[in-house]
């Protein structure tokens, strides 16, 4: 586990409960669903899954690795793959 203050926060995200933190808004719920579809193709390939949710055109995600007991580095990875898929 690392201490998540040595760990850079991506643009965007916020350090809460643990995890790192990002609301995503869109225009409407086609355009939501699209950046989850892109979003669940990269965290696949990368072997690291978010917690998320979606309402109507916004997309919660957090992201922390459980197996390690909190932040590491693949959750950085894959927030700034995420801030690149936007």
């Amino acid at each position: 586990m690392t201490d998540d203050h040595d760990l850079p926060t991506p643009d965007g995200w916020e350090v809460c409960d643990g995890k790192l933190h990002r609301e995503f808004v869109f225009a409407d719920f086609s355009a939501a669903f699209g950046f989850m579809t892109r979003v669940a193709l990269a965290a696949e390939r990368a072997g690291h899954h978010p917690d998320w949710s979606n309402s109507w055109s916004a997309v919660t995600i957090d992201l922390v690795s459980h197996d390690a007991g909190g932040l590491t580095q693949r959750d950085v990875d894959l927030a700034t793959t995420i801030n690149a898929l936007m």
